[in-house]
């Protein structure tokens, strides 16, 4: 059986995800998108439906790993604790399942898909439909597609 890795883009408002699956020397694109969860209804609402989505998103693909981008920075302290919160969600959904969690630091995400750890937002999506064929429909699901890319190449053995 081909590994199956998730990857997720925090977001309180838009978690974006990426379902990916190794084929040899090729990956295949399973499922991505958002979790649209607002900005308006209250903030225990927006988490249980994140953790929900992914719930799903974990019992219908089975993924071995789930990868995460770090947090580096929030604009605020108030959001810092809110990524948080999203991210305590995320990790609560992980390990009920068994799957294990891998976090990667952002320049590496962007090193490992571009091949420039400060490559933009633009950049990295671009990449990311050119090495899985596929057109992304929003920043969020290209972001969780990029740290599952960045996980792959992180695992892949030595070859001989």
């Amino acid at each position: 059986m081909n590994p199956v890795v998730l990857g997720v883009d925090l977001g309180s408002r838009n978690t974006g995800f990426g379902v990916l699956q190794e084929e040899g020397e090729r990956f295949r694109h399973l499922s991505s998108g958002r979790i649209r969860a607002g900005s308006r209804r209250p903030l225990e609402a927006r988490l249980r439906q994140i953790y929900d989505a992914l719930v799903g998103l974990i019992q219908d693909h089975q993924p071995q790993a789930l990868a995460l981008e770090e947090i580096f920075l929030a604009a605020n302290v108030h959001s810092a604790f809110i990524l948080g919160q999203v991210r305590g969600v995320v990790l609560l959904a992980a390990a009920q399942a068994g799957v294990p969690i891998f976090y990667y630091p952002a320049l590496v995400v962007k090193k490992a898909v571009v091949g420039y750890g400060q490559a933009t937002k633009a950049q990295v999506q671009l990449m990311v439909e050119q090495l899985l064929g596929v057109k992304t429909d929003c920043q969020h699901a290209a972001d969780a597609l990029a740290v599952g890319l960045c996980h792959f190449f992180h695992h892949r053995g030595p070859k001989i």
